[in-house]
């Protein structure tokens, strides 16, 4: 088998998007949208990617594919001026050098490797020999939009047609349309282009025409394909629309590997790797490198975000998770917030609005309420009482609480840092920490307590007189 290239077109200006950025660097899932089509052109046997990009968006386009398929794989080709689809095919069958080349729209990220190797194979479906060119084509409800395939009397395809330029009702209810999607042999379609004329509304080349040139000779052949690869972003809308439906395909792929996916509604990015027998329930998001361990559960309205989610853990609804580790067995929430750097250890908890950040908590220790962590090390076992605030900042520096195995904080205590708290020690409810606490030593600071019998009736008397007197 001959060595294929692809080429991918992205050079679009995307003024729809009314974006000040590039069009196919805007997200789907975790990743920007020229990202699909290229891996799936490596997916379907392509040595090489030529991406098609203008002056405008080269160096942003370039910075990212070189940095995720690296510089050997994908290579760059420049379209000077928006001149149409055929010029923009022709400046990039300038870098190709191998017998076959498939070409395909670096904003339809839907697109298939699959598909695309039943489109390779298609240059020698023809009877009587090899098609020079293979097309994908979908049969769709509403064609309204999309170019039409042409076909004879025969059956075979003649032309493909731009909405634009439709000449009677008869083609326009046509229901086979131009997926946008081509294999070709190389040598044909540099030739092709070369006679490409912008006999068309827009005045511009289009690439479709190569497909009346195969004509002749009956060297063009449509393969019909999922109505998904038609799908291409011009807008938010559309960029919104293909999102949904990649979300959609994710999460079937994650649960026909064993994962549980409640409902229509968890967003889980593409780069997400889930191990078997994880749940996520609706409406959960799990963003960019975040790795899910085997048995763990991701609960209603969590976002996590590069993080890892060890074995067997839970997080509870509505829990926010960025850039940390949690581990076997813990969990995690509801409604709390792990901020970056932070690390729950197995068997950890971190209950219902409790915040940490850049905070380490080991095996078996627990934050169960209404508390802020920072810069932490809390060690094992140890108990951090409702109200807690590690007091880690002195409007210029960060500094470390340290916290010993098996001590215990109590309820709406103040630990200003730099401090340790030693093994097994006790800081008793309503303490405020400046200096470090030996190991097993109690820790107390209140204002002592005074009580004045029989004075509550006057204190209501004065301050209902008080508010009279500011009414009226």
């Amino acid at each position: 088998m001959s060595l294929l290239t692809a080429v991918v077109l992205a050079a679009g200006e995307g003024k729809r998007m009314k974006s000040a950025l590039s069009k196919v660097l805007h997200p789907v899932a975790g990743r920007p949208l020229v990202h699909y089509p290229v891996k799936a052109a490596l997916d379907a046997g392509a040595t090489r990617v030529v991406l098609v990009v203008s002056p405008q968006n080269r160096e942003d386009v370039e910075s990212y594919v070189v940095r995720c398929f690296g510089r050997e794989t994908v290579k760059t080709a420049l379209q000077e001026q928006q001149r149409g689809t055929g010029d923009a095919a022709r400046a990039g069958l300038e870098r190709v050098e191998t017998e076959r080349v498939l070409l395909l729209y670096g904003d339809t990220p839907l697109i298939r490797g699959e598909e695309l190797e039943r489109i390779v194979a298609g240059l020698g479906a023809e009877p009587g020999g090899s098609a020079e060119l293979a097309l994908l084509s979908c049969v769709v409800d509403e064609p309204a939009g999309y170019g039409r395939v042409m076909r004879d009397a025969q059956g075979r395809v003649v032309a493909i047609r731009e909405q634009r330029d439709l000449r009677s009702d008869e083609e326009r209810a046509i229901h086979e349309v131009n997926a946008g999607v081509y294999a070709a042999s190389t040598a044909w379609l540099k030739a092709a282009l070369g006679e490409l004329r912008p006999d068309n509304a827009q005045g511009e080349y289009y690439l479709t025409d190569v497909v009346a040139l195969a004509a002749p000779r009956a060297r063009a052949v449509a393969l019909q394909g999922d109505p998904e690869a038609l799908v291409g972003v011009n807008d938010r809308a559309q960029l919104a629309d293909a999102e949904r439906l990649m979300f959609r395909r994710i999460a079937r792929r994650h649960a026909l590997a064993g994962v549980t996916v409640r409902g229509d509604g968890p967003r889980i990015d593409d780069a997400v790797s889930i191990e078997p027998d994880v749940t996520i329930e609706a409406n959960a998001c799990l963003r960019g490198t975040t790795h899910v361990a085997r048995g763990a559960t991701i609960e209603a309205g969590c976002v996590v975000t590069d993080s890892q989610i060890g074995e067997n853990a839970v997080l509870k609804p509505y829990s926010v998770v960025t850039a940390s580790r949690v581990g076997p067995w813990a969990q995690i929430g509801p409604f709390a917030h792990l901020r970056p750097e932070t690390e729950i250890e197995e068997k950890a908890h971190v209950g219902n609005f409790v915040e940490t950040k850049k905070t380490r908590m080991r095996r078996g220790a627990k934050a169960n309420h209404l508390a802020y962590l920072g810069d932490g090390d809390i060690g094992e076992g140890a108990n951090i009482g409702a109200g807690t605030i590690f007091c880690n900042y002195d409007g210029f520096q960060k500094h470390q609480t340290v916290v010993g195995a098996g001590a215990f904080i109590g309820s709406d205590s103040q630990i200003v840092a730099p401090v340790r708290i030693g093994q097994g020690a006790y800081v008793a409810t309503g303490t405020t920490v400046t200096r470090d606490v030996p190991d097993e030593a109690l820790a107390i600071s209140r204002v002592k307590q005074e009580t004045k019998e029989g004075y509550a009736p006057r204190l209501k008397s004065r301050l209902q007189a008080a508010a009279r007197n500011k009414r009226g």
